[in-house]
């Protein structure tokens, strides 16, 4: 939508084929159906936020930024705000708002839009691009001819809003090089099923997490934020963000630690002291009820489990031993990732049509001109917060520019 309106708007004569019933329909489920469209921060801030291949990224960013998004937003009648974390959302908190702007952005500018139109071959004859399309309605076929093509179709995540993966097949068909895909943003699988599923709807604010190899080489320590507990592992903010870094780690061999850092504001050294106060005035009590300030209900039997300690022993009975396996426990509760959930459940794609083949100013494929890809089809993925949209945003106003040029 972004690269057709963006071409259309300079002069261009533009079609839009759409696979879907509908445009923009993975919009509707982002951000919990809000759509966080972009993430309101500076460039330096966004560019720390891009896992794959952030120098990409250098010149579509700059050309097209967070607040330049909000503007067109705005000026299309969809009024906005930001929330924690610079996170952008429409005032109204629906995702169809952000759509329905840039639809009017796209009426306005004459863009021609062919809904439940599957594009099934691509060929480039004569200086002219060939698209082959099947109406999904009545199965009627047409070829559409162009000498500017710009795929936009997404990665394979969330399959069932029409990212099948069909920007691969059409980049191969050129020669164009693709790297492996992986689910990113995604919920981890466990090795602990049991205490996992004891500890099920658990979520857990102001917690840190670390991911470390089994060499004990720790790739990644998050911040304070949010988690939460399945029936299959461990999934919310905190791990989606992870699960990003941990993509080119999990392949089916290698096994992941996951350490949670329970009360990450204090040292080893405070932990332990905390602990001696509540020890302090319950040393007659059990200690999984000495530790009801320190610890929800839930999760005392696992990390007493962890510590080695009987739940109903006497906290006057508890060695210094004892108390320092307590707070390793509490700061490092630990559990082994066995894997990731599929794309069914991956928010984005982690890999797609290789930078390298890219013109990082035009998103033109380097030996192939008038072909341009933008998008989650591309090799660059982010954290959650409203990156990828941005990402999506600034290649596909690239790629509309370029292509009007």
């Amino acid at each position: 939508m972004m690269a057709a309106l963006t071409a259309a708007e300079r002069g261009c004569s533009v079609t839009l084929l759409e696979k879907n019933e509908k445009l923009g329909k993975k919009i509707y489920i982002t951000g919990k159906g809000r759509c966080n469209y972009t993430n309101a921060c500076d460039f330096n801030t966004f560019i720390g936020n891009v896992v794959s291949n952030p120098k990409f990224m250098y010149s579509s960013l700059r050309a097209f930024m967070p607040e330049d998004v909000t503007e067109l937003l705005e000026e299309a009648g969809c009024r906005t705000k930001v929330e924690r974390g610079n996170r952008a959302f429409p005032l109204s908190d629906h995702a169809s708002d952000v759509t329905a702007a840039l639809q009017r952005r796209m009426k306005a500018a004459g863009v021609r839009i062919e809904l439940n139109t599957e594009v099934s071959e691509i060929e480039r004859i004569d200086e002219l691009y060939k698209v082959a399309a099947r109406s999904l309605r009545d199965g009627k076929r047409a070829i559409y001819s162009a000498d500017r093509l710009i795929i936009a179709t997404g990665g394979v995540s969330y399959p069932s809003t029409g990212s099948t993966g069909d920007g691969y097949a059409f980049a191969e068909g050129f020669g164009i090089k693709t790297t492996e895909r992986r689910p990113a943003l995604v919920p981890f699988d466990v090795a602990e099923l049991e205490d996992c599923r004891r500890l099920q709807g658990v979520s857990l604010k102001n917690v840190s997490i670390r991911l470390k190899l089994d060499s004990g080489k720790c790739i990644h320590e998050s911040e304070s934020g949010e988690m939460l507990f399945t029936h299959f592992g461990v999934s919310g903010p905190l791990i989606l963000s992870a699960s990003s870094l941990a993509a080119a780690y999990i392949d089916g061999s290698t096994k992941l630690k996951l350490e949670i850092d329970l009360k990450p504001a204090l040292s080893v050294e405070q932990l332990d002291a905390r602990i001696l106060r509540d020890f302090e005035a319950s040393m007659n009590a059990d200690i999984h009820n000495a530790l009801s300030k320190l610890l929800i209900s839930s999760l005392r039997p696992i990390v007493l489990e962890r510590a080695g300690i009987d739940p109903y022993k006497k906290v006057r009975d508890i060695s210094k031993k004892e108390r320092a396996a307590l707070a390793n426990a509490v700061k490092a509760l630990s559990f082994t990732i066995s894997g990731t959930r599929g794309f069914n459940e991956a928010i984005i794609t982690h890999g797609g049509v290789s930078v390298k083949e890219i013109d990082p100013k035009t998103m033109e494929v380097r030996k192939q001109p008038g072909l341009y890809f933008a998008g989650e089809v591309l090799d660059v993925d982010a954290f959650t917060g409203g990156f990828n949209l941005q990402i999506a945003w600034s290649t596909g106003r690239a790629a509309g520019n370029a292509a009007a040029d």
